[in-house]
């Protein structure tokens, strides 16, 4: 990402935490563009990349859910953070591919899969 295209995305989020009435200087002062943009892409490249915005949406979500229940927001923010990335990490286990390419399903007795039919 250049500085200008940067610049701008740290100009919307500044825009959109105002627009959102995300007051707090504490909690806009613990957004860190750069952290989102890798949990980001880490989900997007683990799970699918629809998984981006998603895990991204929960990440922020529950890190104001614990602002609100107290905890600092920069702490709150590390913590889902730390969440997410653990839970991506898990999701990260090598899967043996099927036949066709996609992830190994189990297979079902009588599928043709299996390699077993019931009669």
């Amino acid at each position: 990402m250049t500085s200008e295209e940067y610049e701008r995305l740290s100009a919307w989020a500044t825009q959109l935490s105002v627009d959102l009435a995300i007051d707090s200087d504490e909690f806009r002062a613990a957004l860190n563009i750069d952290n989102i943009l890798d949990l980001a892409g880490v989900a997007a490249h683990t799970v699918i990349r629809p998984a981006a915005p998603v895990t991204t949406f929960l990440a922020g979500y529950a890190a104001g859910m614990a602002a609100a229940a107290g905890t600092s927001p920069a702490a709150a923010i590390h913590s889902a953070d730390e969440v997410s990335r653990t839970a991506l990490a898990a999701e990260n286990q090598p899967v043996t591919p099927s036949h066709s390419g996609n992830a190994a399903e189990p297979k079902q007795p009588g599928s043709p899969a299996s390699g077993t039919v019931e009669s």
